[in-house]
């Protein structure tokens, strides 16, 4: 798909995952309230929301929630959001993944299984309490 899109338009959509990378909630939120697709795909299947959890900028996760990014969506190595949360340990982004409905048992592996490979017990607990 990138094939089709000019140089111009890759350049945009490079610079919107930056900003979920860096936590840039304003300007992202800027972007998205004009018609940015809330659930943008990068090119190994990361989604905005993807990018936020695991660079554990919990303000992004929870603007990008309310304007609808879906948090069931996986990249292409079968990881969500959600798992990426608990693997950076950012108790607030994983609380607004599971204030959305996040599914501790669901991607390969799952946030379940991150917080139990990386032995991290107060992320275990938080995903078993909810």
């Amino acid at each position: 798909m990138t094939e089709d899109l000019d140089a111009e338009t890759l350049a945009f959509a490079h610079r919107m995952f930056d900003l979920a990378r860096a936590g840039s909630t304003d300007d992202l939120a800027a972007q998205l309230d004009s018609g940015l697709p809330v659930n943008l795909t990068n090119d190994k299947g990361d989604t905005l929301l993807i990018l936020a959890a695991y660079h554990a900028h919990p303000d992004t996760v929870a603007a990008l929630l309310n304007r609808g990014a879906d948090h069931t969506r996986a990249n292409d190595r079968g990881q969500t959001a959600l798992a990426a949360a608990v693997f950076r340990s950012s108790t607030d982004a994983v609380r607004a993944l599971l204030a959305a409905g996040a599914d501790p048992a669901h991607g390969n592996p799952s946030a379940i299984e991150t917080a139990r490979f990386f032995d991290l017990p107060e992320m275990t607990e938080l995903l078993r309490v909810g």
